[in-house]
């Protein structure tokens, strides 16, 4: 399996972003309305990304039945998704507003619906706009991983790169 994701040979420096969260407190939400971490959000993932130590992340998600893929599990594409909120939100530790550029995720064990992902993250090293986070998840307290991922992250400037989009998402909202 070949990969894209491989970390710069020298990271640029890094450090905790003043306002980010304390450790074990959460990340405020995108919006209401997000897929990811939307409290409002029907058929939303629900994720509330929470700040570790350093440059790191935990999270966690329940595996509901509209979650379904194959029979009894997960569908892969929804654990992606989930993946790419714990992923982008991790960012923000250091300060960084991102959109995702590259994401893999290695699936390593089937997740039965009714159980319990745990996420931890962390930013790995940032290489100027490009900012390379992993993450892995488990289910309860087994310490070996059902999927792992990783990905680069690209730096955005939010007014400019959702300037045009936000005429219709004001007028798309109840």
């Amino acid at each position: 399996m070949s990969t894209n994701f491989s970390l710069p040979d020298v990271s640029d420096p890094m450090e905790r972003h003043p306002k980010a969260p304390a450790p074990g407190d959460p990340f405020r939400l995108h919006h209401d309305l997000c897929h990811g971490c939307g409290v409002n959000a029907p058929g939303g993932l629900h994720v509330t990304v929470y700040a570790g130590e350093g440059f790191t992340t935990t999270a966690e998600m329940k595996v509901e039945e509209w979650m379904l893929g194959g029979p009894g599990v997960i569908h892969g594409g929804v654990l992606t998704a989930a993946f790419d909120e714990v992923l982008g939100t991790t960012p923000l530790i250091i300060g960084v507003p991102v959109v995702t550029g590259h994401l893999e995720v290695d699936f390593l064990k089937p997740i039965p619906i009714g159980s319990t992902l745990h996420f931890e993250a962390e930013v790995a090293a940032k290489e100027r706009r490009k900012v390379f986070v992993r993450a892995v998840a488990r289910l309860d307290d087994d310490p070996e991983p059902v999927a792992k991922a990783s990905a680069i992250f690209i730096e955005i400037d939010l007014r400019k790169h959702y300037a045009k989009y936000l005429d219709a998402a004001a007028q798309s909202r109840p």
